[in-house]
């Protein structure tokens, strides 16, 4: 459900139950400065692990965060996709339905990779996955069955994972959790990289001649979990509350462009846990 993921963000941004938050926010806490990132057999960054959110942006929702005042290229027909999915279109990952690429890369969801010698394996909170193939010699299909995550192909330039999409939806999808557009003729170039072993990276790149006048791109940083930390099960359309109550478009918006209401009310308190009894 679409409620789960959003009352997730608010406990994260909240909260900080992650260390690494803490460790940012607090100059007095003494951090130690991260290994190098693993490297596999064949001597590329091991991307794999569990990856939680990090607090580098309060717009990091916001597909145009690293344009200036964060205001995105739209052509005529972007702005008009743009004014249907805020007046015409609930939210589509509200809806059970998949958020694809880039939007995975925007939200507040943590993910797993698994990395091997011919493909990557990306692993959503969400139930959602992706597999991509490793083959510098594989070109993109003629014309590829439009998906959700595109049709993607993955390379190796230096020490950087390159996967390159096209082929995507053209309907029930939204870029990013503010409800702005992205068209079948989207091009999708994504640039992953370890710098330690605490940390990966992403720059997205984002090609859509049809909603944008230019390209831009979008970069993120996320923290490893816990060794014991991995996706677990979650079926979004089991006892989905969230589409008959949603109205249209991506909610109330702050007055400084944040996703949330001005003045929410508190959290309630934990339910606290009975303890199992003694056998």
């Amino acid at each position: 459900m679409k409620t789960y993921f959003f009352v997730t963000a608010a406990v994260s941004l909240l909260l900080s139950p992650v260390s690494a938050f803490c460790q940012q926010n607090n100059p007095n806490v003494e951090t130690a400065k991260p290994g190098p990132a693993p490297r596999t057999a064949d001597r590329h960054p091991d991307l794999t692990g569990y990856w939680k959110s990090t607090r580098d942006s309060k717009f990091f929702w916001h597909i145009g965060k690293d344009l200036p005042d964060r205001k995105l290229p739209f052509t005529p027909t972007g702005e008009a996709a743009l004014k249907h999915n805020q007046t015409a279109t609930k939210d589509p990952e509200s809806l059970c339905i998949i958020g694809g690429t880039p939007r995975h890369n925007v939200t507040n969801m943590a993910f797993e990779i698994l990395q091997g010698s011919r493909k990557v394996a990306f692993l959503y909170g969400d139930g959602s996955y992706r597999l991509i193939p490793i083959d510098a010699q594989r070109k993109h299909s003629e014309d590829p069955d439009p998906s959700f995550f595109g049709e993607e192909l993955g390379h190796w330039e230096g020490d950087t994972l390159v996967i390159d999409s096209i082929g995507f939806k053209d309907e029930k999808i939204w870029i990013d959790e503010y409800a702005h557009p992205m068209s079948d003729a989207l091009h999708v170039v994504e640039r992953w990289t370890r710098p330690d072993a605490d940390h990966v990276d992403v720059e997205t790149l984002i090609d859509d001649p049809k909603f944008y006048t230019k390209t831009f791109t979008y970069s993120r940083t996320w923290v490893i979990g816990e060794p014991d930390e991995q996706v677990r099960e979650f079926s979004c359309s089991e006892n989905n509350v969230d589409e008959e109550h949603l109205g249209f478009g991506p909610g109330p918006v702050r007055k400084d462009g944040t996703i949330g209401y001005e003045d929410p009310a508190p959290l309630p308190p934990p339910i606290p846990r009975v303890p199992a009894p003694v056998k």
